[in-house]
């Protein structure tokens, strides 16, 4: 018994050296000749992989509605809960996502009537970047962002215009969308 079971652990050892061999074989054939060299490091493109095999996103920018016209102008779909920024040339500079209020304008073209840095928001939530552009049924309606960066359902029971957006979307609608600036609304 004492030698076939040392004829068996002989024949293992001698496939788990036959097995490191192979992978030491494996290893040394895809081994830089020069170890000591800084390895080539490829270009970065958009589409390569990430450091760890994951591809970036792609991050494709939705087109406006193609009823919303031509040239700069300020683009809120009532229906997407969206808004594109576009320039004189149509490129879509910008586009979010935003939270409407209770009382919504009717799809047309308007123009930025007037404007302010902070105010307090009819729902008591301190606002800036403020960007009116028509009323409705006595309701101011315009853009603003909350500084606190919220963007909560409004109460239905309240009549409210404030169309709200995140900050950093309501730092570049400031810049934009200065007084008599086009806003298309569509449905």
């Amino acid at each position: 018994m004492a030698r076939s079971s040392s004829g068996f652990v002989a024949g293992l050892t001698a496939a788990a050296v036959a097995a490191v061999c192979f992978l030491a074989y494996q290893a040394s054939a895809t081994a830089p000749a020069d170890l000591s060299a800084e390895p080539a490091r490829p270009a970065a493109s958009p589409t390569a992989p990430a450091p760890g095999g994951v591809k970036p996103p792609v991050k494709e920018v939705p087109t406006p509605p193609k009823q919303s016209g031509a040239g700069a102008r300020v683009v809120y779909s009532l229906g997407e809960r969206r808004v594109w920024l576009v320039d004189a040339k149509d490129k879509v500079t910008r586009t979010f996502a935003v939270m409407p209020s209770t009382v919504h304008p009717k799809p047309g073209s308007y123009t930025v009537t007037s404007r302010a840095g902070s105010v307090p928001g009819s729902d008591g939530v301190r606002i800036e970047h403020v960007v009116r552009f028509t009323s409705v049924d006595g309701v101011t309606i315009g853009f603003s962002a909350a500084v606190d960066g919220s963007m909560a359902t409004p109460d239905p029971a309240r009549r409210t215009g404030g169309i709200r957006m995140k900050p950093e979307d309501g730092d570049m609608m400031w810049t934009v969308a200065t007084i008599n600036s086009k806003v298309v609304v569509v449905p």
